[in-house]
């Protein structure tokens, strides 16, 4: 499949790209800026230049699979929040659906399930988060939305605890890597709509479906 990666430069989506490219899959990042578009050309990945903020849509030319794992940071005020994890994302399934794309991967986030219950500047996110997720769950595009908790630098371990989400969480950590992993194994396959929430454990990746 043709995959769409928004947010490639992005911590996950650098090492999700690497790892669709070593796939049967053909990676598409999408970056903002020209300079990070030359990082990937280097690695011989295809790359398409799109801003969440702006007209994006020829990003989804020919994109069979998409994975949202854009953000807006933890530096920004709740205007860009708004703009980039909510809107952005909305815009993105919307563009999604008019292209027929067949699986939309949403990398959310913890918290997200009751973002009233949070106060500070984490509830902007967490409000964009769960709006973005809902309009994604109501789309009709086929989707799997998955929820880490608190993402960390650690080596990948190749072991998670992946469960579907029954109303009740389980807090805890996981490195970025083996996200990554587990969104491979969910681009390989087929979409159920399901909500996933992710933490370190013991289960290997390569069984969680």
């Amino acid at each position: 499949m043709n995959v769409l990666v928004i947010g490639a430069n992005g911590q996950i989506g650098r090492i999700v790209v690497d790892k669709l490219k070593e796939s049967e899959h053909e990676p598409i990042a999408m970056v903002r800026k020209e300079a990070q578009a030359e990082a990937f050309q280097n690695k011989d990945v295809k790359t398409v230049l799109g801003d969440l903020e702006k007209d994006f849509s020829h990003a989804f030319e020919g994109v069979d699979a998409v994975v949202f794992t854009a953000g807006s940071g933890a530096h920004t005020g709740a205007d860009k929040t708004i703009l980039i994890d909510q809107e952005g994302a909305m815009e993105s399934i919307d563009l999604a659906e008019k292209h027929g794309v067949e699986h939309f991967v949403m990398v959310s986030g913890m918290g997200v399930e009751n973002p009233r219950a949070v106060e500070g500047k984490m509830r902007p996110y967490l409000h964009a988060k769960h709006r973005a997720d809902q309009y994604l769950e109501q789309s009709g595009v086929p989707y799997t939305i998955l929820r880490p908790g608190r993402l960390t630098d650690d080596a990948g371990k190749g072991a998670v605890n992946f469960y579907e989400y029954q109303g009740d969480v389980e807090y805890g950590e996981v490195p970025r890597e083996d996200v990554a992993s587990v969104l491979m194994e969910i681009i390989n396959t087929k979409a159920e709509n399901k909500l996933y929430y992710l933490i370190g454990g013991d289960t290997p990746v390569t069984q969680i479906l």
